[in-house]
């Protein structure tokens, strides 16, 4: 079972290169990371100097006109750094809930985000780079509670302070335009297909004590829309393969489970392992530019992804039960449909700062949470004992904040 919480940052930067104006922008989160960067092979040709006319007379002796340096061309084009503060507040932690006195129960917890983010675009392709810090409400305690006012391993009473995760996670691509020189992979509103990889990570200070790593490897296709506008879809290979889970560690609960078989009904060290398995990411992004000029400072982004079932939640450990017993993991979604965004700067300050202060709010949906049966997972989606949901496997909110370009 893991716990993680995607960055969800929309990054934009306004780039001029020979003239021309170039959308960039970047939805961190899962996702998802896909950047234009057509204007690169112009950018080169752009930056080589043309040779001086050379004018001769009778007078003059024949002089060969002397050619200026050629300027180097930069390894980076583009570099782009932001930071955003966001308040979730209706997130979920599966498994993090509480009892109200008439018997309800209460999954959700509030959360406080804070993002660094990094894109940068050179020669072959680009790089998008963020890490987050997720401060989380005392719904979602940091050990040594496992549960809202629960301690382990025997249940005493205690009032832990939210749970701190730390999640980064980078994409990098490598377009074959760029690579191959060719505008083969242009076609109609087909803009370049890229070779994608990529890698996510987190830690977080609850009594499970995940430490997620995956690696993501497929294709993406990048399309172009309407006033400067993109949608990117990524099949993808995912593969997780590492996570901890404190609750399967040898030893925990007692002297009855004090000495089992490690790998029979728990993990020496606590660390699960899953299956590779299948993946898509897209996002998308684009400017209301049908607006009158003088309310152009709207655009829209969002994104959506899926993820196949990846094993039992506590891999190695298998055959742990059936119907609502099992763990079995389920397919994922994680969605933000649609994300508002309202350029401050550009409003303010004019075009010159276009992005450069940003207030938006989204909605998200994120069904599975993690990968996790909303049905099942006993002790984390529904209540062992009884079946009863949790309500915290499946998050819907909305959502505010604030980014900036430094």
């Amino acid at each position: 079972m893991e716990k993680l919480e995607a960055s969800h940052v929309t990054r934009t930067a306004q780039v001029s290169v020979n003239g021309l104006d170039h959308l960039i922008v970047n939805l961190g989160v899962s996702t998802m990371s896909s950047y234009r960067y057509g204007a690169i092979a112009a950018a080169a040709l752009s930056l080589a100097t043309l040779l001086p006319a050379g004018f001769a007379s009778a007078a003059d002796l024949p002089v060969k006109a002397k050619a200026k340096p050629v300027a180097d061309l930069p390894f980076f084009f583009v570099i782009d750094d932001r930071v955003t503060f966001s308040w979730m507040p209706k997130g979920t932690d599966p498994g993090a809930f509480s009892t109200r006195p008439d018997g309800s129960i209460n999954g959700k917890t509030a959360k406080q985000v804070y993002s660094f983010t990094h894109f940068d675009a050179w020669l072959y392709g680009t790089n998008f780079f963020t890490i987050s810090m997720f401060k989380s409400g005392h719904n979602d305690p940091a050990s040594p509670c496992t549960n809202a006012g629960t301690t382990a391993p025997f249940g005493g009473p205690a009032n832990c302070a939210g749970a701190t995760e730390i999640y980064g996670l980078f994409r990098s691509t490598f377009g074959f335009n760029e690579i191959f020189n060719t505008k083969a992979f242009t076609m109609g509103p087909l803009h370049n297909v890229s070779f994608e990889v990529g890698m996510d990570a987190n830690s977080e200070n609850t009594f499970l004590a995940p430490a997620k790593r995956d690696v993501v490897a497929g294709l993406q296709f990048a399309f172009d829309l309407p006033y400067k506008g993109y949608l990117d879809v990524a099949p993808l290979v995912y593969w997780e393969f590492a996570n901890h889970n404190s609750f399967d560690q040898c030893g925990l609960f007692g002297p009855g489970i004090a000495y089992p078989a490690p790998g029979a009904n728990c993990l020496a060290d606590g660390n699960t392992k899953y299956n590779a398995t299948w993946a898509v990411e897209t996002n998308y992004y684009m400017d209301l530019g049908f607006l009158p000029e003088n309310m152009q400072f709207w655009s829209i982004s969002g994104r959506a992804a899926w993820y196949g079932k990846k094993g039992d939640q506590n891999a190695p450990l298998v055959g742990t039960g059936v119907g609502r017993f099992s763990t079995g993991t389920a397919v994922e979604f994680n969605g933000e449909p649609i994300r508002l965004t309202f350029d401050a700067s550009k409003a303010f300050w004019g075009p010159k700062y276009t992005h450069f202060v940003d207030l938006w709010v989204a909605y998200r949906y994120w069904q599975n949470k993690f990968g996790l049966d909303p049905n099942a997972a006993p002790g984390v989606c529904t209540v062992a004992a009884t079946g009863q949901s949790t309500n915290t496997c499946t998050e819907s909110t909305v959502y505010a904040g604030v980014t900036v370009k430094f």
